[in-house]
């Protein structure tokens, strides 16, 4: 395990702050974007934070973040500038389209505002955070470093869907967030009320269920369309990606992500990528959190005090360092911070860990669907071979609670969802001692299906001896050529946990998880022509024994 430090804090200041000033400037064709400033009452220059976003300028990710004026207070011109078409800037919004430019002009400007020592860095999460690797792509020299939270590097793989699968429920409610503010924004009052009403009924069980009539009625140009359309990676989706635009691209970047953050993937991806090549410090902190919030309680299970977030405050430190040329000693800690779900406990590398790879086995006597104490998770293979059967019935699908891809997000007990018959349960032996798991988890299972298109879902979970269930992460896949016996693997969320010794795992498989994915129909039709009429009922053989073997495989960390 890692060494275990305290976070590098800086001496806060505290200056008194200035009161806000809202200001604009103009991009290279002429689209007027404005911004909220925020200034150190203080004399002197002082470098830039500045923050892209569409959500409207005076919400300033405050979700998550300290409010800007507390960056203020720490040395900083803080500059929350509205994106093309949000807000009160003018022009079309368009999803990313014209980040880099806008971007690069955006930094160019605060670079050079009033005060300015000439020196820029960029903070946000979400959409925040990929306005950050848009104008990180264009070069502009005084942008010095970025703190990228919760990001897609890739928008297929990591955003919009997972192992071929729709993410059905995280991109449906944010598809009509922006719309609804689309419509506020035109003061298009009965679109308002139409999409908010549906943001409030998630999920929306229209005649085809994944491309519902509110979006096609009064959110004509949301990206929804592209998106649901579109179920597999090409030249739009390459073209609209960070991953594309960065590859010659290196400085210092701050990569904070959540073990229960749907975007978690684009978040290690691109720190992975870019830690590879990169001559700067690339540092990582990855906590117990889910998209929103960012405290020490994620779904049923509170983390403790260690798990509130201490971000504002390491961010200070990494601006210090790159913007104002401070030591903060923070160059003298271990880049990579992992939070220990279990233990509770930050856990400290100089890079993203390699752990030992453990597999264990599936065994059954066929009732691993009926009886919790049938499935097994043996260190060894049996030698026997026998089968599960899961029948899928699209009129009562396996219900998505928590993980990374449902709303709310986070842990919760399970133990409810383990009781049906159209879930089939692996167990391990009570534990002799803790165990601690640290990356990329997988799952490999040997099964053909009666339809040719089926899903997967597998739930990797901690069983403590009172009966309660709880998920530690996650995984899905979309499913081809079903009907002949192949190996799928199914790549789950990575994570971080200590299992408890007196308690057990178990794998939990599935072949729904709705809504956080669209339900798979049976009838191989594209996603968005799916009518909930014609879905049909699919029967899953899961192949359980040595040969062939379907198993999970635990990264190990000693």
């Amino acid at each position: 395990m890692g060494k275990v430090y305290s976070f590098p804090w800086t001496n806060l200041t505290m200056l008194p702050v200035s009161e806000k000033q809202t200001v604009c400037t103009y991009t290279r064709d002429g689209i007027r974007l404005d911004a909220d400033i925020y200034r150190p009452d203080a004399d002197g220059e002082f470098p830039v934070l500045l923050m892209r976003q569409p959500y409207g300028r005076a919400i300033a990710s405050t979700v998550v973040y300290a409010h800007p004026s507390w960056y203020a207070a720490q040395g900083y011109i803080v500059v929350i500038q509205d994106v093309r078409g949000r807000g009160t800037s003018e022009g079309e919004f368009k999803l990313f389209a014209y980040e880099i430019n806008d971007g690069e002009d955006s930094v160019n400007w605060a670079a050079n505002l009033p005060g300015s020592n000439g020196n820029v860095g960029m903070y946000g999460f979400s959409y925040q955070g990929m306005t950050q690797l848009y104008a990180a792509s264009a070069k502009p020299s005084a942008l010095k470093a970025i703190c990228p939270a919760m990001i897609g590097y890739d928008l297929y793989s990591d955003w919009a869907y997972e192992g071929g699968a729709f993410c059905l429920q995280t991109n449906l409610a944010w598809a009509i967030q922006l719309s609804a503010e689309t419509a506020r924004l035109q003061k298009v009052e009965r679109a308002y009320q139409a999409l908010s009403g549906a943001a409030r009924n998630l999920p929306l069980h229209d005649a085809i269920p994944n491309y519902p009539e509110v979006l096609k009625f009064y959110a004509v140009d949301s990206y929804y369309h592209d998106w649901v359309t579109r179920p597999a990676s090409d030249k739009y989706w390459q073209e609209l990606s960070p991953k594309t635009h960065l590859k010659n691209i290196d400085i210092p970047m701050f990569h904070i992500g959540g073990w229960f953050d749907t975007y978690l993937r684009g978040t290690l991806n691109l720190y992975q990528d870019i830690v590879a090549r990169s001559q700067h410090r690339q540092q990582l902190l990855v906590g117990p959190w889910a998209h929103i919030p960012w405290g020490r309680k994620v779904g049923a299970v509170d983390f403790g005090i260690n798990a509130i977030s201490s971000v504002d405050k390491m961010q200070i430190a990494w601006f210090d360092q790159y913007l104002k040329g401070e030591d903060t000693g923070l160059l003298n800690l271990p880049p990579v911070w992992l939070f220990e779900m279990g233990s509770n406990i930050w856990q400290n590398f100089a890079n993203f860990p390699s752990s030992q790879n453990k597999s264990y086995f599936f065994s059954s006597n066929g009732l691993a669907s009926i009886q919790q104490d049938d499935g097994k998770l043996s260190l060894n293979s049996e030698n026997e071979n026998t089968s599960d059967i899961i029948v899928h019935d699209p009129w009562r699908p396996v219900p998505s609670l928590g993980g990374h891809a449902g709303i709310p997000a986070g842990m919760f007990d399970r133990s409810h969802i383990d009781c049906r018959t159209d879930v089939l349960t692996y167990t391990t032996e009570t534990l002799t001692e803790n165990l601690h798991i640290t990356g990329n988890v997988i799952v490999e299972i040997y099964c053909f299906a009666d339809k040719p298109n089926f899903d997967l879902c597998a739930v990797l979970s901690e069983v403590y001896p009172s009966g309660r269930v709880y998920n530690i992460t996650q995984g899905y896949l979309n499913c081809l050529e079903g009907a002949c016996l192949q190996l799928r693997k199914i790549n789950l969320q990575p994570t971080c946990a200590r299992i408890q010794q007196g308690n057990a795992l178990r794998l939990s498989i599935s072949a729904a998880c709705f809504p956080a994915y669209t339900m798979n129909a049976g009838t191989g039709e594209e996603i968005s022509k799916q009518r909930s009429i014609n879905t049909q009922i699919i029967t899953l053989t899961i192949i359980t024994g040595s040969n062939p073997a379907s198993k999970i495989i635990l990264p190990i960390l000693n």
